[in-house]
């Protein structure tokens, strides 16, 4: 079968790779259309240096690197030469063992070296102003020209087709779906567009409608004149300085993200064969040569021969941009992809046209993973901007957004006045108190080590300590709401449990694709025979269902113009039964039960649910009722000892319940059975509860797991659970290693901490505070 007819817009690195790897799998109508020539194109791949370092916080990306370093080897277009980064400062060397751990998590060996072994790996060094680095053996140099043309040769061989200088001015579509592309001066029927155009890709974006939210934005390079380098030096990075290297030969080349962010408009491009690479400005390259001769002494009498400024891509999040748009059917883009994951870009992509789903989980890759707002040029600008000034910093999994107060809930004000502390939602750009300075610490704080203890606060000991004595409001407004009109077998056929309950019936399922791997897990509340309240994780799952949807489905996200408030503890009832015209007693208003109604005089809808354990409810209301729901809620509690707890404390709460978040804890690279959502087949690997007995430590996710010396597993969420008085982590591990009592180490830097598998929940395991 030849498959669709696909053009691929670009034949820099990426649109290669796709068209190899689409043809590989039987896709032989490929056409791919390059702007310039072939296959010193112009663009980022024609001047890339090339460096692939596999290690980095994201499992995804570290994979596609992965797998790019295992094609560029077989087309021997690829030197694993290794790589070095090196650390000057106490806190970078912490970062690295940090790294190191990344790697034993994804299956990427590397070693933290001392400051002896650093400088022999690396002779041009200072050893003196090192302090250890990281070597990662695997790593490399790739020819990014040279794998254009060794894929390309593939894919023609199989039958796709290559054409230069065929600028794509127009994309033709007909009733909503890809028909062709038009050059200047030929059209090309087709079924399926991929833009492959780098930072040209937000113009192709424009001719088919859809925005593609990236910035083009020149980095710095230069070339010295001889320094005694050779060819077999590994590729190193000064990360404290932002600055990387490479040897060409006795001469080496220096990379810079030191100097100020420059954003490039597309009309101000060069233009001639190298229209990426832009004039060099040296008066920007002063402080990156200066830090440069400092850590390599045997630059100071030599001179940069030649240098330029490359333009290359940015997003608001430093994540590609992947998938199809919802806009146009047929038009997918594989965007914002660096040489270092070009390949496993290219097969996760291919895999999902094919298939209709990859074999990596790609949500933080998703075209399709933005809130409006966030596609604003401002708020890509802005962000994007921070993305290249963060490429090389030590970056906290907590730390704040750039752009602040983008989405607020109606309690904003009254939270501020608690002394709320807020960081970001779930990447979607909504404020969430952390915690509120307004709750006292606990009388003898616990200490934590300086890592876990940023962006934290020992309020939150107070704040889950009261929602499980007393009762406490959480903002839920961050949740995203879907109202779903229209039969409910359109829900019923996509989720994994049976939604089909009385009006007034809650459900917690998932959203699974073709092969069982859970997409999201949501909540469907039956308001009516035909409507219905969907809790869902963000901008994919309304993405999911919109496609999904027939004629006679309706589907709204009404996040924006709603609010909501989690009123969880032993009082809730206590709290809410004076103010409402809805019977909350325990056999009137079960767990997993809705209802509409008045609290105060505030139309709401009430859910009996709860993510901490307790009893209580998840209360909606219209945005503009919010200012008077809090103050009704918050005023009823005070007789009760009400506070306003935030995320810190949530987090910890959920996890001695054993309750999972999607993205974190499973993705859709897992399915139910593995994840503990489902009873059925014995799984490979499970996510498991682990019990850690150093109480000063607590991960941070993504830390490695070990058994008997060796790495199993990694760490998803952690938390202190302070019911239990001791760090809880959840960990992915091989089913053999998940029996209670089994005694393993988590990686924290250059640590080993002990952690028990432990039976769960933690937290009352007969739910009995739940059903009350």
């Amino acid at each position: 079968m030849p498959g669709p007819r696909v053009v691929i817009i670009g034949a820099g690195i990426v649109g290669c790779a796709l068209a190899d790897e689409l043809t590989a799998r039987g896709w032989t109508g490929v056409t791919v259309l390059e702007r310039g020539p072939l296959f010193v194109t112009g663009g980022s791949s024609s001047h890339a240096p090339g460096l692939v370092f596999q290690t980095n916080p994201s499992r995804t990306m570290a994979r596609m690197a992965r797998y790019t370093v295992e094609k560029y080897l077989e087309l021997e277009c690829f030197r694993q030469v290794g790589s070095l980064e090196v650390a000057t400062t106490p806190a970078r060397l912490a970062e690295l063992h940090r790294r190191f751990g990344f790697g034993q998590s994804w299956g990427i060996p590397s070693a933290v070296l001392d400051p002896a072994a650093t400088a022999t790996l690396f002779p041009l060094l200072d050893s003196d102003r090192v302090l250890g680095g990281l070597h990662v053996p695997g790593d490399g140099l790739a020819s990014a020209v040279a794998a254009c043309e060794a894929q390309a040769r593939r894919a023609t061989a199989r039958g796709a087709r290559f054409i230069a200088d065929a600028e794509v001015v127009e994309i033709r579509s007909a009733g909503g779906k890809v028909a062709g592309v038009r050059t200047v001066d030929e059209t090309y029927p087709c079924d399926i567009v991929v833009s492959c155009a780098g930072f040209w890709g937000p113009r192709i974006g424009e001719l088919a409608g859809v925005t593609i939210p990236l910035l083009p934005m020149a980095h710095q390079y230069v070339r010295t004149d001889g320094v005694g380098a050779h060819d077999d030096l590994p590729i190193l990075r000064h990360q404290d300085r932002d600055l990387y290297f490479r040897a060409h030969g006795e001469a080496v080349g220096i990379g810079s993200y030191l100097h100020e962010p420059m954003p490039v408009e597309l009309a101000d491009l060069p233009g001639g064969e190298h229209p990426s690479m832009m004039p060099f400005t040296p008066d920007t390259f002063s402080e990156s040569w200066d830090a440069a001769v400092d850590l390599l002494p045997a630059l100071g009498p030599k001179r940069i021969v030649d240098g330029f400024n490359g333009v290359f891509s940015f997003t608001a999040d430093g994540f590609p941009l992947l998938g199809e748009a919802r806009e146009l059917s047929g038009f997918w883009t594989a965007e914002a992809i660096w040489v270092t994951h070009s390949a496993g870009a290219a097969r996760a992509v291919a895999e999902w046209m094919v298939t209709g789903r990859s074999s990596l989980d790609l949500h933080e890759c998703d075209l399709n993973r933005f809130d409006p707002a966030q596609l604003a040029p401002a708020y890509v600008f802005e962000r994007a901007i921070r993305s290249f000034a963060e490429v090389y910093d030590i970056v906290h999994p907590l730390d704040p957004p750039s752009v602040r107060n983008l989405r607020v809930s109606p309690f904003h004000a009254r939270q501020t006045e608690l002394g709320a502390v807020f960081g970001e939602a779930a990447a979607t750009g909504w404020e969430r108190p952390l915690w509120y300075a307004a709750n006292p610490p606990p009388p003898a704080p616990r200490a934590r080590d300086e890592w876990s203890s940023r962006h934290w606060s020992p309020i939150a000991e107070t704040e889950a300590r009261i929602t499980r004595e007393r009762v406490a409001m959480y903002d839920m407004t961050p949740l995203t709401r879907l109202e779903v009109t229209g039969p409910v077998s359109f829900l019923q056929e996509l989720t994994s449990g049976d939604v089909d309950r009385k009006v007034g019936g809650v459900v917690y399922t998932t959203l699974l694709d073709p092969a069982g791997g859970i997409r999201s897990d949501i909540t469907v509340a039956r308001l009516a025979e035909n409507r219905f309240q969907v809790g869902a994780n963000g901008p994919l799952d309304l993405d999911w269902l919109l496609r999904r949807a027939p004629a006679g489905v309706e589907i709204r996200d009404v996040t924006g113009g709603t609010c909501g408030i989690g009123l969880w503890g032993p009082r809730a009832r206590d709290v809410v039964a004076p103010l409402t015209d809805i019977d909350v007693s325990p056999g009137a208003f079960r767990y997993f039960q809705c209802r509409e109604g008045h609290l105060g005089t505030v139309p709401v809808t009430m859910l009996r649910l709860s993510y901490v354990g307790e009893l209580g409810w998840e209360i909606y209301a219209r945005a503009d009722h919010g200012l008077r729901l809090w103050d009704t809620l918050w005023a009823a509690g005070q007789e009760h000892g009400v506070i306003a707890a935030g995320r810190a404390a949530f987090t910890s709460l959920r996890l001695e319940k054993g309750y999972r978040a999607w993205g974190i804890d499973m993705t859709s690279e897992d399915d139910l059975y593995q994840a503990g959502l489902a009873t059925g087949p014995a799984p490979d690997r499970r996510l498991t509860c682990l019990v850690l007995a150093d109480a000063g430590a607590v991960p941070m996710g993504r830390e490695p797991v070990y058994a008997d010396g060796a790495p199993v597993g990694h760490v998803t969420s952690a938390a202190f659970g302070h019911t239990i008085g001791a760090p809880i982590a959840y960990a992915w591990l091989p089913a053999a290693l998940t029996v209670p009592g089994t005694e393993l180490e988590i990686g924290y830097f250059d640590r080993r901490l002990s952690a028990t598998v432990a039976t769960e929940p933690l937290f009352d395991p007969e739910h009995q505070r739940l059903r009350s």
